[in-house]
């Protein structure tokens, strides 16, 4: 029987239930079970970056109900904000509704750029491109493995930027990286063919660097989530919600935000760079005009909400952080056996989110999933002890009245002082 991430009440479930149950999903072992629990050791981290003294945690939760193109996956999302992950769940629910995410992704492409100063760079332009080839055959012999596997670099592009005496001439080398998301292999072929491309041109080479905008390395999901799921007045104002962030900047920033939220968590659980992941996805939001959602909300002739992304997604699922042992079992959470299949999960969360961001924010506001889980927080700080919290945490919701210093005299109420 195939398995589901339709978990019904997996919230309610205690955190040793919640493993036991992510155990049976995932088939993980015993020493899969251990490293969840313990975490990454100090000496690992101490092997990831330099002066290392300790380590940050942040929790990480399951997002549940997730499927996309037929299958059915749970989700591992590391964020220190609350309602994140039961918003990813409870979106993804209702997408289940209407035959869960349809996701697809280009080739894992990453762009190597090579910057070159030139007296004449249209004279150069022309040289680049009549020794392609060879620029191409010196870059790729610096990773044979990656070309035996398929990859390497497919094709070289040139541009000639700036102004008057500033001009430059910018190669780009188009690298399919494999399941790498492909920042080392990139700078390396970048930097081997160099002094090839000086030597052609009589120029002189500066900057060697991938680019994180990764036009070439596309994920793209899609939704549709029948009327009577939701109802027609609010899949207006989902609707109305995204034509709001469709003519405004300010508030498409925040919206791509939410996108984001879901996003970034996951590529944190894996590994993977979060700053590069960001960086992409919001410059890309202003590729090719000014700065946008980077999902669209409709209607359909029958009055379904029909919900799409489309974005850059440079994740792998091998090489880099995504090799330590927290980020190992995370890969084998989600199961998702190459870097394309990881980005389509992730550009259906990033969906996921919105849809949840949207839909609280057109019908009951965004405060009041917020609040439940932050009132927590404020008894905590306020002092209450753990048969307490939620005793606290429930009045201060009830009041609409989240604060530190009414959570104190609620928990004096509470112990009768």
């Amino acid at each position: 029987m195939d398995k589901s991430s339709r978990i019904s009440g997996f919230y309610k479930l205690s955190v040793e239930e919640r493993i036991k149950k992510v155990r049976e999903f995932s088939d993980l072992g015993n020493d899969d079970i251990k490293t969840l629990k313990e975490g990454l050791s100090l000496e690992y981290a101490d092997r990831m970056i330099e002066n290392v003294i300790c380590k940050i945690s942040v929790p990480l939760g399951i997002a549940t109900n997730f499927q996309v193109n037929g299958k059915d996956y749970i989700i591992p999302m590391a964020t220190e904000e609350a309602s994140v992950v039961a918003a990813a769940s409870n979106a993804a629910r209702l997408v289940r509704e209407g035959g869960g995410f349809e996701a697809s992704s280009t080739e894992p492409v990453m762009i190597g750029q090579i910057q070159l100063v030139v007296d004449d760079p249209d004279d150069a332009q022309d040289i680049i491109l009549e020794n392609k080839k060879q620029i191409i055959g010196l870059a790729n012999e610096r990773d044979p493995t990656l070309v035996s596997l398929g990859g390497g670099v497919k094709d070289l592009k040139v541009r000639i930027v700036g102004s008057d005496d500033r001009r430059m001439v910018i190669i780009h080398l188009l690298v399919n990286v494999q399941d790498a998301m492909g920042a080392n292999a990139v700078n390396t072929m970048a930097e081997a063919a160099a002094p090839f491309i000086e030597e052609i041109t009589g120029g002189k080479v500066y900057l060697r660097i991938i680019s994180n905008l990764a036009t070439e390395r596309i994920a793209r999901a899609r939704c549709v989530i029948p009327q009577r799921v939701l109802g027609e007045d609010v899949i207006e104002g989902i609707v109305r919600a995204y034509e709001f962030a469709a003519v405004d900047i300010f508030r498409a920033s925040t919206h791509n935000k939410g996108v984001m939220n879901g996003i970034t968590a996951v590529t944190l659980a894996t590994g993977n760079d979060t700053r590069a992941v960001e960086a992409g996805a919001h410059t890309y939001a202003s590729f090719e005009s000014e700065y946008r959602p980077l999902t669209t909300w409709s209607k359909n002739k029958e009055g379904d909400l029909v919900g799409e992304i489309k974005l850059p997604l440079a994740v792998g699922t091998f090489g880099g952080a995504t090799m330590n042992p927290v980020a190992r079992v995370m890969h084998k959470i989600i199961g998702a056996k190459k870097a394309s299949e990881l980005s389509e999960v992730l550009a259906a969360v990033g969906l996921a989110q919105n849809l949840a961001a949207l839909k609280a924010l057109s019908s009951e506001g965004i405060q009041r999933g917020h609040m439940a889980l932050h009132a927590k927080n404020i008894a905590v700080m306020a002092g209450a002890g753990e048969n307490e919290v939620e005793k606290v945490a429930q009045k201060l919701v009830e009041e609409k009245n989240i604060r530190v210093d009414r959570a104190k005299e609620l928990l004096e109420e509470l112990r009768g002082e």
